[in-house]
């Protein structure tokens, strides 16, 4: 099997298991890190502190995967305070209901998290870890049977109280992290062109309805995507645009969206590369005919070609004119 074949099966792979790209810094992955092991130790010492020696026991463990959103997304659409909250509170009121009503029933842990699913859909409050905090109301043993409804307050809601605590507290001394999201403060960008903006022909109202067509929840909300859509102009006005110097060996994209988006590699070509009629090879590294190779005039390329770019080891960017 080729190298270029066995590259192409790697990253099909990747597609279908959902290995996504990661363009967070180094640094905001241990502050996320940390961030999750301050929070998840307010957790502990206030439901010790108010509970006693046995506080540590109930601790729900859907708030370590709270901990993730608060401190890894704190920005994304299930990391708002209403979606975490309201939640695992709904979660919690129906999995003691199902478990009251039908005790030790086998039926009782999948109704439980299927309800708080399709609850948290209508109530606009979808929060993965949630439906964990419905198991554990259902299949919790005795000790958490026997607190009832008390389940809600103590540990949930006190454990809710401590995450979100934390969560405020920590995020603020980042300002392009503060939580809840709506008091983040974004870096200053230059202005888009009007010329840029309007030649988009997308507006804010487009990408809600976009959105709203999908059909499907979408971690991100549409002040998130009308704000990736401005830097995304702006990275577009400012980055070098047509090439007219090819080299051999380097990385060009055709600059389309979607399935027509593909990056090619010149791999042969005349010495000077400057009569259009010269003809250079190609092979095609990413996107829509990935791996295939051919060749075309140089005149060709460049009306196909769109700007140089280049593999960061997570993903094709743009190479910044000089």
């Amino acid at each position: 099997m080729s190298d270029s074949h066995q590259k192409k099966e790697h990253n099909r792979l990747l597609t279908l298991l959902g290995v996504g790209e990661n363009t967070t810094g180094h640094s905001e992955k241990l502050i996320s890190g940390l961030g999750a092991l301050l929070g998840m130790l307010g957790v502990y010492w206030i439901s010790s502190w108010y509970l006693g020696a046995n506080g540590s026991t109930l601790i729900v463990a859907s708030m370590g995967a709270s901990a993730v959103l608060l401190f890894a997304v704190p920005h994304g659409a299930l990391s708002q305070p209403w979606p975490l909250v309201g939640g695992h509170l709904l979660s919690a009121f129906i999995g003691v209901s199902c478990q009251q009503l039908l005790p030790d029933h086998p039926l009782a842990p999948a109704l439980a998290v299927g309800l708080s699913v399709a609850t948290m859909h209508y109530l606009r409050c979808i929060n993965p870890p949630a439906g964990a905090t419905a198991l554990a109301a259902v299949i919790g043993g005795d000790a958490v049977h026997a607190l009832g409804y008390a389940f809600l307050l103590t540990p949930v809601l006190l454990n809710l109280t401590a995450l979100l605590t934390v969560a405020v507290l920590f995020n603020s001394l980042f300002y392009w992290r503060r939580y809840p999201a709506a008091l983040a403060r974004r870096p200053s960008h230059p202005t888009v062109s009007p010329m840029h903006r309007h030649s988009s022909m997308l507006t804010h109202e487009d990408l809600a309805a976009a959105m709203e067509q999908i059909n499907s929840y979408v971690d991100v909300t549409s002040e998130e995507l009308a704000e990736l859509f401005d830097l995304a102009l702006e990275h577009a006005a400012q980055a070098q645009q047509s090439p007219q110097q090819l080299v051999v060996g380097t990385y060009y994209s055709n600059g389309q969206l979607g399935t027509q988006w593909a990056v090619r590699q010149i791999i042969d070509g005349p010495d000077s590369m400057e009569s259009e009629r010269d003809r250079l090879v190609f092979k095609t590294v990413a996107g829509a005919g990935s791996y295939a190779t051919g060749a075309c005039t140089l005149r060709e390329f460049r009306e196909w070609a769109r700007f140089p770019v280049e593999y960061t080891g997570e993903r094709w960017v743009r190479v910044r004119a000089e």
